[in-house]
């Protein structure tokens, strides 16, 4: 059984048992977080319909937060000196998915 989830601005495939990295949660280390079923699939069942994955948990257990890799930003324009450096890092949250409930 798999089902696909609303996690951190994008859909995700998960699994019982998985580990996923997603957007930043504000959750401590160890908390339990649910995350809203867009499709669910049990078998050759296949549920879309918003009215029964209503009534569908999916949760998860928060195991760290991390940051993402470094991405450097670099603006340039020739002939006239201008240069600008800026960075960012991510702030993102690792989950490992406790549980898929009907």
């Amino acid at each position: 059984m798999y089902a696909v989830v609303k996690a951190g601005g994008r859909q995700e495939k998960v699994s019982v048992g998985d580990t996923l990295v997603i957007d930043r949660v504000e959750a401590e280390v160890g908390a339990k977080v649910n995350f809203p079923a867009v499709l669910l699939v049990d078998g050759k069942d296949v549920t879309a319909d918003p009215k029964v994955l209503a009534a569908v948990k999916v949760t998860g257990e928060v195991l760290a937060d991390q940051k993402g890799p470094k991405i450097r930003i670099t603006r340039y324009k020739q002939k006239t000196g201008y240069r600008r450096r800026q960075g960012f890092r991510a702030a993102l949250t690792r989950v490992k998915i406790t549980g898929i409930n009907k």
